[in-house]
């Protein structure tokens, strides 16, 4: 038996940046009872999973202010206005890495916290590339680019060294298809 949808009753955004818009919705569950819920509503996101012709898997390693820590991770960004996750994931890639793709493969998408934001995030595995030069954005100054074996990645996860959320899910949909 499918479960009843909650109502959506006022919805208000009380804030948006470039990135992001904060909503705030009044809404009533299936029993009656009203409530009011707070997230974050983007655009969606692409993830790319950059594999070169030597066959070794390019992350990137970058700084993530709000765990104070260096983070390993695959080429991500939010999908911007006027993009689809495709154009995203062209994008991403060729900013964080350097590298363009002649094939991109869609692979799946996940939602990385679905009680916090409507994100979805569609993944691709990105083939047959050329490389070039990186254009990070300025808050992913001194992004670096890292070459590893799905074996090393692999370990990586096991050692916890991999942290990183959409990192962990996207791996779990794309390490099949490898």
């Amino acid at each position: 038996m499918a479960l009843k949808s909650w109502k959506t009753l006022k919805s208000e955004i009380f804030k948006k940046t470039p990135w992001t818009t904060f909503v705030q919705n009044e809404f009533e569950m299936p029993n009656g009872k009203k409530g009011t819920y707070y997230f974050v509503k983007t655009n969606g996101s692409a993830m790319v999973i950059p594999i070169t012709s030597e066959g070794k898997i390019v992350l990137t390693r970058q700084y993530r202010y709000l765990v104070d820590e260096e983070s390993l991770e695959f080429p991500a960004g939010g999908v911007k206005e006027g993009q689809n996750s495709e154009q995203a994931a062209h994008a991403e890639l060729e900013e964080e890495t350097g590298y363009r793709a002649e094939d991109l493969q869609y692979i799946g998408e996940f939602v990385p916290m679905n009680g916090v934001t409507d994100e979805k995030c569609r993944v691709f595995i990105a083939r047959n590339m050329r490389e070039g030069t990186a254009r990070p954005e300025e808050t992913e100054e001194g992004m670096e680019q890292i070459l590893f074996s799905f074996q090393e990645i692999e370990e990586m996860i096991k050692k916890n060294i991999i942290k990183d959320g959409m990192t962990l899910a996207a791996w779990a949909l794309a390490k099949h298809h490898i």
